[in-house]
């Protein structure tokens, strides 16, 4: 691993890390505003409201993802024209399909009874089709913002995108509660907030062609060619969002229909809490994504094997970590957070941080198999598992409660982490020995000893610096 490597990875994770801390601060904010201003039950009506929306996550087929994974390794062997032909045929793609997509919504919302049918009864029916409506359009604009992510990615400048869009991020909650702490419903909540989203990728775009000066938003290298030879990994991506659709929202429409919205927000709060490990597993993941692609792009079989390794390694170390934290401070957290409408339910919170460990080790893994478009069975097995966990969840849950709930979601994350780990091995052309005998050896110079030493000597350096500074003046 040669140093320009290095310092991608580390300012990339830097990066990844204001990222994932912006989500923190998003996440901790929200639930207790939503709590005191909208009370727990309209709380859980949000949750299932901005859930829907989300099944629309894969109305651009994988494009974008597919798009950025190709451009990488293109721009990895300098084939600039090839990478902008991904591009733009990617755009226009991804804009036609969500023009047919926004076509058949508004349909969908004009004749079904959508607010009877989600049990949604807390809101009038107008308000729940428009809350809808808003939501949706802002999920369908984060499509192009994926893309113009992409362009960011294919020039090593990733950890530049990532944090345009945490600051994007934060800005949209920021306007988001505005209208909450005024006295508004989910409905003007959520025109609010994609309005800012939408200003927010058309901001991208301007940020996108400044930055990369080669990258244009024409039709001149666009190609049906182009199209059709991405359209199958493409379509298989999909499977990845509507897999998430399904663990996520999927499991709180279950909890839904078989015990209501006030067991919703204890089952989303909860959850929440518990899965406070992934955010730093989601940081190890979209750092090395990058650096996967560059690598297999450019033939380096010995740094793709190192990447994976050490990537899956860390995840590991830090899910376990945070995990035992969360089991001693999360119950009690979880009652103050909530403004002690939630039970701190410290049961309900162990076996989600279980779930947690096993995903850890799955979803890191699979990092290797996404980043060069070899995903096609992966995401049809994720999305597989997922939906038959979502019908085991709502038994589950009819059954033995929330604590059924939870365990079920064990099944869809012992099933990929059977199926993943053999799969991104056989792609590094690594053995299971050399594998696991990597998951205990840790290189000496990421051992505690050996960071301290070198915490000291930029200390050395740094005040010598200052020393010869001061002299000179």
């Amino acid at each position: 691993m040669d140093d320009r490597t290095k310092r991608r990875l580390v300012v990339g994770f830097a990066t990844t890390l204001v990222s994932k801390a912006a989500s923190t601060v998003i996440q901790l904010v929200q639930v207790p505003v939503l709590m005191h201003f909208w009370g727990k039950s309209m709380f859980g009506v949000w949750g299932i409201l901005t859930g829907i929306p989300t099944y629309l996550s894969f109305s651009n087929v994988g494009f974008g993802s597919v798009a950025g994974n190709e451009m990488t390794m293109l721009m990895a062997r300098d084939e600039r024209e090839g990478a902008l032909g991904v591009f733009q045929s990617c755009w226009w793609l991804i804009a036609l399909m969500m023009g047919t997509l926004l076509v058949v919504l508004c349909a969908v919302l004009y004749w079904l009874p959508v607010g009877r049918l989600l049990n949604l009864t807390e809101l009038s029916e107008h308000d729940v089709k428009w809350a809808l409506f808003w939501l949706a359009l802002s999920v369908m604009f984060g499509q192009l913002e994926q893309l113009l992510q992409s362009a960011y990615r294919c020039v090593t400048r990733y950890s530049y995108g990532n944090f345009m869009k945490s600051c994007m991020s934060l800005l949209a909650f920021a306007v988001q509660l505005v209208p909450i702490m005024k006295g508004y419903g989910p409905r003007t909540t959520a025109m609010v907030f994609a309005l800012a989203n939408i200003t927010g990728t058309l901001f991208m775009c301007v940020m996108v062609k400044r930055d990369i000066p080669w990258i244009s938003y024409g039709w001149k290298h666009a190609s049906f060619r182009e199209i059709k030879r991405l359209t199958r990994p493409s379509i298989a991506f999909m499977g990845f969002p509507l897999g998430n659709a399904f663990n996520i929202q999927g499991s709180q429409m279950a909890v839904n229909y078989a015990m209501g919205p006030d067991k919703v927000a204890v089952f989303i709060t909860a959850r929440t809490v518990s899965r406070l490990a992934l955010q730093v597993v989601e940081m190890v993941k979209n750092t090395v994504w990058p650096e996967l692609s560059i690598a297999f792009g450019a033939g380096n079989m010995e740094l793709v094997r190192t990447l994976h390794r050490r990537a899956v390694q860390i995840a590991l170390f830090v899910s376990l970590s945070v995990v035992v934290v969360v089991a001693v401070f999360g119950p009690t957290f979880l009652h103050k957070w909530t403004l002690g409408k939630v039970p701190s339910s410290p049961g309900l919170v162990g076996l989600l941080l279980v779930v947690v460990v096993f995903y850890s080790l799955w979803s890191t893994s699979s990092t290797l198999v996404a980043a060069i478009n070899l995903h096609e069975r992966l995401a049809t097995m994720y999305a597989i598992a997922t939906g038959v966990t979502v019908v085991v969840t709502y038994f589950a849950a009819r059954r033995y409660g929330l604590y059924g709930a939870a365990a079920s979601l064990l099944l869809s994350e012992v099933i990929m982490d059977t199926y993943v780990l053999p799969a991104s091995l056989k792609i590094a052309h690594d053995s299971w020995g050399g594998f696991l005998l990597a998951m205990v050896h840790y290189p000496q110079s990421l051992r505690p000893g050996a960071l301290l030493a070198r915490a000291r000597r930029r200390t050395q350096e740094v005040e010598v610096k200052l020393e010869d500074s001061g002299a000179e003046m």
